[in-house]
C-alpha cells in the first residue's frame, strides 16, 4: 500500500490486520529530508530549539553544546523507556508504528528519511517492539512507550520477530535490517506524539463496530425468544426521531427479523431493553461516527513537538491526547452501555412470569439450574464496565516538575477501552446463547437470518438440555465473535 494523505481508517485496518506493506512514495520522501536539511541548517545558524539543542521539559533552558547532541537524543529514548506492566498486544504496537510514520512522512518533524525508512521496514517485516502497557500520561504524547519503541530503533529493547522474542539488535539483524544512530531532534520526534492511544482507538472502534452488529443480532434473537412486539422497529416511528443511528439500527432488526413466521406476543408493550434497542443501539452508532472522524484525523495528523515549518522552528503542544482522550472516554462509554443492555434482555429471559418458558431456560428446573450462572456473570462484567466508565480525561497529575502540569491521560482511556472491549463480547456471547436457548424452547420458526446464525452457533454449542460447564461456551463463542464468524 503506497502511503497517500488524507490517511483513512481502513488503510490502519490493512496494515495492522491484514499485513498490507507500506510504501513511500517519491514526493513523501522528498518532504521528509528536507525538513531534515531545514533543521540542521537551524542547528549550524546557531538558533537555539527546544529540544534540538535544549534539555526537555522542566530542562528546556538547559543549552547542549553541539557534540553532545546526538547524546542527548540517545539519552532521552533512554530515560524515558520506563513502562511498566504486562506487554501491549502486538496490533496495539502495530498501530502505534504506522501512525508514527504517517506522522513524520508528512515532513514537518526534521527526522532522517532513514529513519522514517527503518520504522516503515520494522512494521512490514514484522519487528514488533514490546511495549510495557502502563507509564504513559497523554502529554508530551505516549513518551515511555513509544521509547520502548524507539530503544529497538537503535538496537536495544528487545522485540518479537517470526513469533520469536529477541533483543532488539538481533530482531533487527534478523529481519535484515540495522539499527540506527539518531540525529539531532530524533529521539523527541520518536518519542513526543499520540501514536500509542490512537492505535487503541482504531483497534477499539474495529471492535466497536463489530460489537454493535453483534448487539443487533443478539438482540433481535432475543426478540424471537419472547415473541416480542415489532412495532418499535417501524420505520416511520423511528423517522421522527431524526437521529441517524437510530433508524439505521431499527432497519437493521427489520432486516434481521424479516420472514419471521413466530406468532407475536399479547403484551401491549416489551420492556425497554427490547422496545428501546433502535434509541440505545442508535446512539451508539452515532457515538461511533463521531469517534471515527476523530481518530481518522490524529491519523493525518503532526503530533511531536518542536515542529519545522516554513524553515522555523515552532514549539507547540501538538503532542496533547485530549482530543483523543475524549474520544476513547467516549467510545468507552457507548459500549458499556451495549453491554448494559444486552445483560437486561439476559436476564428477561430468565423470568418465567416474562416469558412463559421453563424458568432460568432449562428443562426440569430445581435440580437443573440452567442460564441462571450466565446472566449473573454478564452482571459481574457489566458492574465491571460501569466501573471503567469513569472518564480518564478529566484527571490530570502534573509531571516535570510543573512544566507539564495538565495532562489527557488518553493511555489510560485507552487500556480502559480495551477491558471493556473484552467484557462486552462475553456479555453479548452469553446474550446468544440464552437467545438460542430460548428459540428451541419454543420450536417456532424464526427469520431466515437468524436462522443461519442460530445454526452457526448450534453447530459448535449444542442445546442445553441440562446442567453442564458454560465457561467453555462463553469463550468459544466469544472467540467466534472476534473473528467474525457470527
Amino acid at each position: 500500500m503506497e502511503l497517500k494523505y488524507p490517511v483513512k481508517i481502513n488503510d490502519f485496518f490493512k496494515v495492522v490486520f491484514e499485513g498490507e506493506e507500506i510504501t513511500l512514495n517519491r514526493t513523501i520522501m522528498k518532504e521528509v529530508s528536507r525538513s531534515y536539511k531545514e533543521l540542521i541548517g537551524f542547528i549550524k545558524s546557531g538558533n537555539v530549539g527546544y529540544g534540538i539543542n535544549t534539555g526537555f521539559g522542566k530542562l528546556a533552558g538547559t543549552r547542549i553544546s553541539e557534540k553532545e547532541l546526538l547524546n542527548l537524543q540517545k539519552n532521552i529514548v533512554l530515560s524515558h523507556a520506563s513502562g511498566v506492566g504486562k506487554y501491549m498486544d502486538e496490533d496495539v504496537v502495530l498501530g502505534a508504528m504506522f501512525a508514527r510514520v504517517t506522522s513524520l512522512a508528512r515532513g514537518y518533524s526534521g527526522v532522517k528519511p532513514d529513519t522514517l525508512k527503518l520504522l516503515v521496514d520494522m512494521i512490514n517485516r514484522r519487528v514488533i517492539p514490546l511495549i510495557p502497557e502502563k507509564g504513559s500520561v497523554g502529554a508530551s504524547g505516549d513518551l515511555a512507550p513509544s521509547a520502548h519503541m524507539a530503544l529497538v530503533m537503535i538496537g536495544k529493547g528487545k522485540a518479537t520477530y517470526s513469533g520469536k522474542v529477541y533483543p532488539g539488535k538481533t530482531a533487527l539483524k534478523k529481519a535484515g535490517l540495522k539499527p540506527i544512530k539518531l540525529s539531532p531532534k530524533e529521539g523527541l520526534a520518536l518519542l513526543n506524539g499520540t501514536h500509542f492511544m490512537t492505535s487503541m482507538g482504531c483497534i477499539g472502534l474495529w471492535h466497536a463496530k463489530n460489537l454493535l452488529r453483534l448487539a443487533n443480532i443478539s438482540a433481535a434473537l432475543s426478540i424471537e425468544g419472547i415473541k416480542g412486539r415489532l412495532e418499535p422497529f417501524n420505520s416511520k416511528l423511528n423517522r421522527l426521531r431524526g437521529h441517524k443511528g437510530q433508524s439505521k439500527v431499527a432497519s437493521e432488526i427489520r432486516r434481521l427479523l424479516k420472514g419471521s413466521s413466530r406468532k407475536r406476543t399479547e403484551r401491549v408493550q416489551d420492556p425497554y431493553s427490547f422496545r428501546c434497542v433502535p434509541q440505545v443501539h442508535g446512539a451508539i452508532f452515532d457515538v461511533i461516527g463521531y469517534v471515527e472522524k476523530v481518530f481518522e484525523t490524529e491519523l493525518n495528523s503532526v503530533t511531536d513537538n518542536p515542529l519545522l515549518i516554513d524553515g522555523r522552528v515552532y514549539s507547540g503542544g501538538n503532542f496533547h491526547g485530549e482530543p483523543i482522550a475524549f474520544a476513547l472516554d467516549f467510545l468507552g462509554i457507548a459500549i458499556t452501555e451495549l453491554s448494559s443492555i444486552s445483560e437486561r434482555r439476559t436476564a428477561q429471559l430468565m423470568d418465567p412470569s416474562f416469558t412463559a418458558l421453563p424458568p432460568f431456560l432449562v428443562e426440569w428446573p430445581g435440580v437443573n439450574s440452567g442460564f441462571m450462572l450466565p446472566q449473573v456473570t454478564a452482571a459481574a462484567l457489566v458492574s465491571q464496565n460501569k466501573i471503567l466508565s469513569h472518564p480518564a480525561s478529566v484527571d490530570s497529575i502534573p509531571t516535570s516538575a510543573n512544566q507539564e502540569d495538565h495532562v489527557s491521560m488518553g493511555l489510560n482511556a485507552g487500556l480502559k477501552l480495551m477491558e471493556i472491549i473484552d467484557n462486552t463480547y462475553y456479555v453479548l456471547a452469553i446474550e446468544l446463547l440464552a437467545g438460542a436457548q430460548a428459540v428451541d424452547l419454543r420450536n417456532g420458526k424464526i427469520s431466515p437470518a437468524l436462522r443461519k446464525i442460530h445454526r452457526k452457533i448450534r453447530g459448535n454449542i449444542p442445546f442445553y438440555k441440562r446442567d453442564r460447564e458454560h465457561s467453555g461456551a462463553i469463550l468459544h463463542l466469544s472467540r467466534m465473535m472476534r473473528k467474525g464468524e457470527i
